[in-house]
């Protein structure tokens, strides 16, 4: 029977040579082992970073830019209370719509017309260039797929709707900002008054809602998309000359970063082979025994196996690829 262990070797809160020893002696075995047979310790790792690299071909179907999903928590209270509000609030988007019920920020296109030469947008001129525009929008594509209310669309502007071809409101003639119980706050902008009533307004904006709780959701995303890509071109052959248009749809944040997206990602090349550069001439020395340099190549490569096999591996098996964690490489070197 073995004699009781040596006391300096026993494990104490002053002695933590006996998780070090094991360790040391573990790792003399493998670097011995590598000495001994390198071969199998340089292709096996090679071959299983290739095949699992391999799951990098689900990349496009894997993408997940949605900025919601990236940038709120999963089981957050909002969320939560978005689906509570949706379950005792429901909309009909195709005969009741309201937007004050809407448990999101909706389907929409907005345009702004704003006066040109410090002219009000409520003057003739401006006015009928307003219903031109506003024509323009409502193709027949529009009128299956808008938010309706009252059997026909709903109106991008309470003063459309109530004045329309029969020519803007006479100067004095509303009162900002409520009007015969309808709230023109979100629909004039830099608005003079005098006592209440308007004078003049430098801005109208009009927003037109489609329906998004329906088989027509989708065919909504697709004119929108469409409205995005062609209202420049639209509102170039207008050729108004007493407003100016600016446009903004329900889809043009996230189109815009993911368009971000697009354009930095190509940059990370560049920046990927500064600081693998800098690491590996960083361990350079002048003195054989002291430089490092093909030790940082094999850290480097290192690294880049790690990326290579773990993303496949995620990528493998379902795992959305979001674009947040592309600067995961820089990490990975930067230890």
């Amino acid at each position: 029977m073995a004699g009781p262990g040596d006391p300096a070797e026993r494990c104490s809160c002053r002695n933590t040579n006996c998780v070090e020893r094991p360790l040391r002696r573990l790792f003399e075995g493998l670097a011995g082992g590598v000495a001994a047979c390198p071969w199998p310790f340089v292709l096996v790792p090679l071959l299983l970073s290739g095949g699992l690299g391999a799951g990098f071909v689900f990349l496009p179907q894997r993408q997940a830019n949605d900025i919601e999903g990236q940038f709120t928590p999963t089981w957050g209270p909002a969320k939560a209370e978005r689906d509570f509000v949706r379950r005792h609030f429901p909309t009909n988007d195709s005969e009741r719509f309201s937007a004050s019920r809407l448990p999101t920020e909706g389907a929409y296109a907005a345009l702004i017309a704003v006066a040109t030469n410090g002219t009000s947008v409520l003057d003739a001129a401006p006015w009928a260039e307003v219903l031109r525009l506003n024509a323009t929008v409502h193709d027949a594509e529009y009128e299956r797929l808008c938010a309706r209310t009252a059997g026909r669309c709903a109106s991008p502007n309470e003063l459309l709707s109530r004045w329309g071809d029969a020519g803007p409101p006479e100067p004095g003639s509303l009162r900002f900002p409520v009007n015969d119980n309808v709230f023109l706050g979100a629909a004039l902008g830099g608005v003079e008054t005098d006592g209440g009533q308007v004078l003049r307004a430098r801005a109208l904006k009009l927003q037109y809602y489609l329906r998004e709780d329906g088989p027509e959701a989708q065919d909504s995303r697709q004119w929108l998309e469409s409205f995005l890509q062609n209202i420049s071109s639209k509102v170039a052959e207008l050729r108004l000359s007493s407003i100016q248009v600016t446009y903004f749809t329900s889809l043009s944040r996230q189109q815009e970063f993911e368009g971000n997206t697009k354009s930095v990602i190509p940059l990370f090349s560049i920046t990927y082979f500064l600081t693998i550069t800098f690491a590996i001439v960083s361990c350079l020395r002048l003195s054989c025994i002291r430089n490092n340099t093909w030790l940082a190549s094999c850290g480097v490569l290192s690294s880049g196996l790690a990326v290579l096999s773990s993303f496949g591996l995620m990528l493998f098996c379902g795992v959305p690829f979001v674009v947040t964690v592309a600067n995961a490489p820089f990490l990975i070197l930067g230890k």
